[in-house]
């Protein structure tokens, strides 16, 4: 098997790589839209409005947690999770800064 060779990018391309392979499944990106409406959540929340077993939306938030794109504050018994803004910020500005260089170029 090769080696991925992530040391030879800066830390910046590691950063985005890692939170852009979090965002790359669909189930990850309702996840996050469904926080956006309800502003924070309980687990079971999720499974309610999702079509996955509640382990499966266990794992897709451990995924999201890992990669710091949610936060998670435990309530009595549950955890009740909320986007990381920071995180967010973050994907805006990469995103933002592109567009904002494809606007200055032409093809």
């Amino acid at each position: 098997m090769g080696v991925s060779k992530t040391e030879s990018f800066s830390d910046k391309h590691n950063e985005l790589s890692i939170l852009f392979k979090a965002l790359s499944h669909p189930a990850r990106v309702a996840i996050i839209e469904y926080l956006l409406k309800v502003d924070k959540c309980i687990c079971g929340d999720i499974v309610n409005e999702l079509p996955l077993a509640q382990p499966t939306i266990s794992q897709h938030l451990k995924e999201l947690k890992n990669a710091n794109i949610i936060k998670g504050t435990i309530d009595g018994t549950a955890i009740c999770y909320c986007l990381n803004s920071d995180t967010m910020t973050k994907i805006e500005l990469y995103f933002s800064g592109i567009s904002k260089e494809l606007m200055s170029k032409c093809c």
